[in-house]
């Protein structure tokens, strides 16, 4: 009775994270980064070039972003016809702009991104959890299959099928669980891992990393009985990220020595609260940024972005 009451537990939590991980449909950038008509034509007459990014920084002065491209542009897809949030990637296969894209999965048919990446973590982790039950409850009928210890029938072989299997996929999903459970620690994509994201002045792979503790609630949320559960709890609206830019080591963010002696330096000029409200309370505890742009986005939703007011300055 135990172990059919386990099974059927692990069971429906692994279909029902498998379910919401397909179905949920991945996020898209919202409409404020898409080019207004004018500005299309504008970008459309103008040559490639300094004339292009102009048009590209003057529609996304309002907007949160602080990463570029390699070349140090304002980073825009021109199949969608908008300026990448921060994250953002292109979808080849869905032909679409996912937020915090992770990847395309085919297990899945569909793409693990910031409306689903959760669910993707919890499918792992029930799917794990589902086959090494299998393969514990079955491990004794497994030895006596060796051990000549069950009856001459069809169905020995069915359990050495079985414990093979559900052994093989342990071992594969152990790997991939144990590989998004260091991304979230680092709070880290599939794609920031081959190519790390570049922000205005330099290259940081840890720029959007907080320390374990608020990467872990960015994933599953604050309210910790929501955790385990295939429900959506993730923190934030995937268009704005708090970075942690201030700081040369993400663990020590909230550490005040290191961020009185880091934020002195000029090539760490950028904000770690975002222009959006639905990040700022993961920064609440020890606030990072400088006293004077904490002042200076006090109460305005819609300011222009440090990052690109430094570039036209220069």
């Amino acid at each position: 009775v135990v172990c059919l009451v386990a099974y059927h537990i692990f069971f429906m939590l692994f279909v029902w994270s498998y379910w919401k991980t397909i179905f949920t449909l991945p996020m898209n950038p919202s409409k404020e980064f898409h080019l207004s008509y004018s500005d299309k034509e504008s970008l459309e007459r103008e040559p490639r070039g300094e004339s292009q990014q102009e048009v590209l920084r003057r529609a996304a002065k309002d907007l949160p972003i602080y990463t570029r491209t390699m070349s140090g542009a304002i980073r825009y897809c021109d199949r969608c016809h908008l300026v990448k949030p921060d994250r953002c990637h292109h979808c080849s296969i869905c032909d679409k702009c996912i937020l915090k894209m992770d990847h395309h999965c085919p297990w899945v048919n569909n793409c693990v991104g910031f409306s689903n990446y959760k669910f993707f973590l919890l499918f792992l982790a029930y799917s794990l959890l589902y086959c090494l039950f299998i393969a514990a409850t079955d491990l004794q009928y497994f030895i006596k299959f060796w051990t000549n210890g069950l009856p001459d029938t069809q169905a020995k072989f069915h359990i050495m099928f079985l414990f093979f299997a559900a052994a093989m996929f342990s071992v594969s999903l152990s790997s991939l669980f144990g590989y998004h459970c260091w991304l979230v620690s680092k709070n880290k994509s599939t794609l920031e891992v081959f190519r790390a994201p570049i922000f205005r002045h330099r290259t940081d792979k840890n720029g959007f990393s907080l320390g374990f503790s608020k990467n872990l609630r960015q994933v599953f949320g604050d309210e910790k009985k929501y955790w385990l559960v295939p429900v959506f709890s993730s923190l934030g609206d995937g268009c704005s990220f708090p970075t942690c830019l201030v700081n040369q080591d993400p663990e020590q963010a909230s550490t005040p020595g290191a961020l009185n002696s880091t934020s002195k330096n000029e090539n760490h000029l950028f904000p770690a609260k975002p222009l959006r409200d639905s990040q700022s309370h993961l920064l609440t505890d020890t606030p990072s940024w400088s006293e004077t742009s904490g002042k200076a986005e006090k109460g305005k939703i819609g300011m222009s972005n440090p990052a690109l007011t430094m570039e036209n300055e220069t």
